[in-house]
């Protein structure tokens, strides 16, 4: 059975950091609907004074930080002693665990161009105080799947067709892919029971179910006036699938797409979450804030 859309919205523009401009595609007002998935950020811009502000130091505890960058460079580093460029293609996988210190300086390319996309996951409670650990993939480890109808996928974790991305042994079990579609074509892709399941539009338009019915599911961010059918999804699009199903089906009719596609395993448990640093419960959230103004916030370096 294919899995239909649950509700789609719009990613809005939003500051963060010492400043930088960027479109926030979901957040805290959107709990629990994607647990095990807290937040992601689309940073694009073509004028380097919406970014090189940056997000100087600060503190994470509790989740993941998924960093994937499509144009440009964030430099990086953090209080376990790495530091680094992120550059055009690679991702950086931090896992917070019991806390780290660290930042993230978006420099863009020689044309001044930044994209890239963060994306917070949640730590189960027994997980939350876990030793931190890094992994820098670079492009070239992430492999791409090319198909013969010209579907082409990268896969940064999950699988298809046998072929791993390298990003494995995480808790939530997530798939992480970036997958083009030509004008024309669709693609398939066979999902896990249970877990929560998102595609965010990066650029072009598809139909993301076989519905084609713009009353067929939730929308907000849409003009409630704009009443055409069918209604193909297109860039900055967030689309949510319902939890039934066994597949996702994706289909382009007169423009290419490409877009992010990302599972994980919900935690069904309580958050409490403020700023960088996301708990179970206020005291665990209250110790975390008094450790990191006593200066024990870190546990390991």
């Amino acid at each position: 059975m294919e899995r239909i859309i649950e509700k789609i919205w719009k990613s809005e523009p939003t500051i963060e950091g010492a400043g930088v401009h960027l479109k926030r595609v979901f957040g805290f007002h959107e709990l629990p609907l994607l647990d095990p998935f807290l937040l992601m950020d689309d940073f694009r811009s073509e004028n380097p004074a919406d970014y090189k502000a940056g997000f100087p130091w600060h503190p994470h505890r509790g989740i993941e930080t998924i960093t994937y960058v499509l144009e440009g460079d964030v430099e990086h580093g953090d209080s376990m002693g790495h530091k680094g460029d992120i550059s055009s293609g690679d991702v950086q996988w931090m896992t917070a665990g019991s806390g780290i210190i660290h930042q993230e300086m978006p420099k863009g390319n020689r044309k001044g161009q930044m994209l890239g996309f963060q994306l917070w996951a949640n730590l189960p409670s027994h997980s939350k105080m876990m030793d931190p650990r890094y992994r820098g993939i670079k492009k070239n480890e992430i492999p791409i799947v090319s198909m013969p109808d010209g579907v082409r996928v990268r896969i940064i974790c999950g699988e298809i067709n046998d072929i791993k991305g390298p990003v494995q042994d995480v808790v939530i079990d997530p798939e992480y892919m970036d997958i083009e579609i030509p004008a024309g074509k669709s693609f398939t892709h066979l999902v896990k029971e249970n877990h929560n399941i998102f595609a965010y539009v990066i650029d072009g338009e598809a139909y993301f179910d076989h519905l084609r019915k713009p009353f067929a599911h939730d929308a907000s961010g849409d003009n409630y006036f704009d009443m055409r059918s069918p209604c193909p999804c297109s860039d900055g699009t967030f689309v949510l699938y319902k939890k039934q199903g066994t597949h996702i089906t994706v289909t382009t009719d007169k423009h290419s797409v490409r877009f992010l596609l990302v599972s994980g395993k919900p935690l069904n448990q309580p958050i409490a979450w403020y700023g960088p640093i996301v708990m179970n419960t206020q005291e665990e959230l209250r110790q975390a804030f008094q450790e990191f103004n006593d200066g024990t916030f870190v546990k390991q370096r």
